[in-house]
């Protein structure tokens, strides 16, 4: 693979390069630390009872049996958890929707956890567990969120008053003449089905209290902005009761791996018997009640747009089923304000944002926060109105697409776009395809008797998550920062040690920090030792979430070191009688510009800093130690009164093409062609981009082809195997090509922008394009994801047209 070409890796020398990320070395050898494999001695197993309802009140609990048996120590229920801890928080204001770990009076959604068993096995956990008796009374529930919002529709929390938590109609510049001026309008609904990323290791957390210290030790599979925080609230403790530790390996999260109310039971309960407690998910926990399931999302959208293809407004109603409760769910409605148009030059737009309760298994925040359905209901309008105008879907995106003279772009919704040239990108996509060459492949097929189809779409990734969310969906909560931070320090063998104050899973930090570290001091990166604290010892992070760890900890690990350089060069102009303006910095000595000959080595400045106070300039603290907290760039700011606001600080791009065929007999969809144009600004690390973009992509023909957590009209989840919930495997996946492009970020210290979502949030559009473009000749489509063969089968029974008002 070459090595990244744009004029902007110039100034660089080790960012962009290819290196083998530092984290793989102890996974190949098998030496990974996971939470699972921290085993404190004494540690006791939690197994839950669950509910087999989706509503039904709680009438009685008999545990007697259970706990008579030998190596049970407790069983516990919401009776006797609740009045012991604080409610999560539900992200909006909502508060008569108190979440805990373990229901109370009534349960909500089959799955629900009612019970928690505590023994000395987890088998044994699982067998008394059965002995646990529970008498339950049903409820009435509700399952279909349409249904929910109607006035006579059963409530899932009826102290709330209504199973709409959050809804908000946002009008930005003048829709109404936008549409009355328009020749055309196109309306269409499509449906993104609950899906999510399931990740090889379940959510794991292991908790010891120390009564002597008054200190919780948490060991968990964590990806969760606030987490000690937050858990410490709900466990009454102080902020420095609780000591998370980041160091442990988490096996896969794309956001998924929040488990607040897990690690509460177990905190409890570690605190509760005197013992360490571990709660180790098996997969049907994890997929029923684990609270890890995405967005299920439903669009009705319309177009107003002109004859030459030039769209002038957007109407989207977005309904969101959430389950029985909320934590940030209602957010994923939030993220794509900062994308509402996509890439496209849309000067007006109304955003109908509602988030619905019903009796399933709470969402959370899926890999993309809400904007890949987005993207996907946006992408599958430009086809619609390129089908309709009987126009090049290309040419339609090129008519309409924002140019690379126009950043900063200022979008209705008030995010700043902060660079691009989604032109260029995708038009690299469409070269490597080749682009002419599939289409003769599509035809060919055709004419043997097979659907084909090409699959376009082109799509935003905000990045660099910041707060803004928060306040717009809550106007009680101000927050306007969502910094992150890194400490390094230079010890006096002149080793460098840097320290982030966050778990990871699989965004490669350590490789990040390294690198950004070395550039910065001009070290040589796999000199450079990266550790995770632990949260009583860390600097203040906000998690890998909102692609954001590239700008933000990268950012932070930037600051401080350019803070130990500069120190640097101080100690050598006092020592060279000399300014700072007339050295030079270079792999870690300073010399002077004029006369390179008088120079001070790494060394010689590094036992300076730490053993020659005498020969530190007057004032300055010995030793090489600093820390750089970094605040979200163009962030800080409040909503205004129409929901404007600033979202993300940066916008990576990406255009998909696809080559995809149907068998017509099975509905069966075969990808042969798969392209990914991508900008993500300057790559710290080209290998981790591109090894993210490829799960992304794999991860998104899941959602477009396979993955849903379907519910029977009972509540009941239909499809918490792997039997039923299927997933991509490499059989299906194909080859991708992927294609970089850079335009730096001018927001951003080396010009990066967020990549941890790349190729899922345009993935599932891609995908479906082309399958409704090989449905296309027979008259049909689908709006809805999956797009299994069961759905190709009926849609090629049942053609629908679109509506259109000329």
């Amino acid at each position: 693979m070459a090595e990244p070409r744009h004029a902007a890796y110039k100034a660089f020398k080790f960012i962009g390069r290819h290196r083998r990320a530092v984290e793989h070395r102890r996974f190949v050898l098998g030496q990974g630390h996971y939470a699972a494999d921290v085993v404190p001695a004494g540690l006791l197993h939690v197994a839950i009872v669950a509910s087999p309802y989706a509503s039904a009140r709680i009438v009685s609990i008999d545990s007697s049996a259970a706990l008579a048996l030998p190596g049970v120590h407790a069983v516990l229920t919401g009776d006797e958890l609740t009045p012991e801890i604080e409610p999560m928080l539900p992200g909006v204001d909502a508060p008569q929707v108190a979440r805990y770990p373990l229901a109370t009076g009534v349960v909500r959604y089959a799955g629900e956890w009612v019970v928690a068993v505590v023994a000395e096995t987890r088998a044994l956990a699982e067998d008394a567990s059965e002995l646990v008796i529970v008498d339950y009374e049903p409820l009435p529930h509700i399952v279909d969120p349409e249904s929910a919002i109607e006035s006579d529709a059963p409530l899932v929390h009826p102290s709330h008053g209504s199973n709409v938590i959050w809804h908000r109609k946002f009008t930005w510049g003048p829709v109404d003449a936008h549409f009355a001026d328009a020749a055309h309008s196109l309306s269409y609904r499509v449906r993104w089905a609950r899906s999510s990323t399931v990740p090889i290791e379940t959510f794991v957390a292991t908790c010891l209290w120390n009564d002597a210290t008054q200190i919780l030790d948490v060991w968990a599979s964590i990806q969760m902005p606030k987490y000690p925080d937050l858990l410490a609230k709900c466990l009454r403790l102080p902020g420095n009761g609780v000591r998370v530790h980041f160091d442990v390996d988490v096996g896969g999260s794309y956001g998924v791996k929040r488990g607040l109310k897990h690690t509460i039971l177990v905190g409890f309960l570690a605190r509760k018997l005197g013992r360490p407690v571990r709660f180790l998910e098996d997969r049907l926990e994890n997929m029923r009640g684990g609270d890890m399931q995405g967005p299920d999302r439903i669009f009705d959208v319309t177009f107003a747009f002109d004859d030459d293809g030039t769209i002038r407004s957007m109407r989207m109603r977005a309904l969101d089923d959430i389950g029985a409760y909320s934590g940030r769910s209602p957010l994923q409605l939030g993220k794509p304000v900062g994308a509402i148009v996509g890439p496209y030059r849309i000067a007006s737009v109304e955003y109908d944002a509602i988030s619905v309760m019903t009796n399933k298994t709470p969402q959370e925040a899926v890999r993309g926060f809400g904007q890949a359905p987005t993207n996907y209901a946006i992408e599958s309008g430009i086809d619609k109105v390129a089908r309709f105008l009987g126009m090049d879907r290309i040419a339609l995106r090129r008519r309409n697409m924002i140019g690379h003279d126009e950043f900063p772009y200022l979008i209705p919704s008030g995010t700043l776009y902060d660079s691009g040239d989604f032109d260029a990108v995708m038009t690299k996509a469409l070269d490597a395809a080749p682009y002419d060459t599939i289409v003769r492949e599509r035809d060919a097929m055709r004419a043997r008797g097979l659907l084909a189809g090409i699959g376009i779409s082109t799509c935003l990734e905000p990045s660099g998550g910041n707060s803004a969310f928060e306040p717009l969906f809550n106007p009680k909560n101000k927050t306007t920062t969502w910094m992150d931070s890194c400490l390094i320090r230079i010890d006096l063998s002149g080793a460098v040690t840097a320290m982030m104050g966050t778990s990871t899973s699989g965004q490669a930090h350590e490789t990040l920090v390294s690198t950004v570290v070395g550039e910065i001091l001009e070290r040589e990166p796999d000199s450079i030792r990266v550790l995770h604290a632990d949260s009583l010892n860390a600097l203040p992070s906000n998690s890998p979430v909102g692609s954001r760890m590239a700008i933000m900890l990268g950012g932070a690990a930037a600051g401080a070191a350019k803070i130990l350089r500069e120190k640097l060069i101080e100690i050598a102009a006092h020592n060279l009688k000399t300014t700072v303006e007339a050295l030079v910095y270079e792999s870690g000595d300073v010399f002077l510009c004029n006369d390179p000959s008088r120079r001070m080595g790494w060394d010689a400045l590094v036992e300076i800093a730490h053993r020659h106070y005498h020969h530190m300039p007057e004032g300055m603290e010995p030793g090489l130690q600093e820390k750089f907290c970094w605040e979200v760039p163009t962030g800080g700011g409040l909503p205004t009164e129409d929901g404007r606001i600033q979202m993300y600080p940066c916008h990576s791009f990406e255009s998909h093409v696809t080559l995809a065929s149907i068998d017509p007999e099975t509905g069966k969809t075969t990808l042969h062609r798969y392209v990914v144009g991508h900008d993500c600004g300057v790559m710290i690390s080209p290998d981790v981009v591109h090894g993210m973009t490829y799960g992304g992509v794999a991860h998104g023909l899941g959602a477009a082809l396979m993955e849903k957590f379907a519910f029977s009209d009972e509540g009941q989840l239909l499809s918490g195997t792997f039997m039923d919930y299927l997933i991509p495997s490499s059989e299906e996946v194909p080859s991708v090509t992927i294609v970089d492009h850079c335009t730096p970020s001018p927001l951003t210290v080396f010009g990066q922008k967020g990549s941890g979502e790349a190729g899922y949030l345009g993935s599932p559009a891609a995908i479906a394009s082309a399958i409704n473009d090989a449905l296309a000749p027979a008259g049909a489509s689908i709006d809805f994801l999956p797009m299994t063969p069961q759905a190709v089968w009926r849609a090629l029974q049942k053609p629908i047209a679109p509506k259109v008002r000329s």
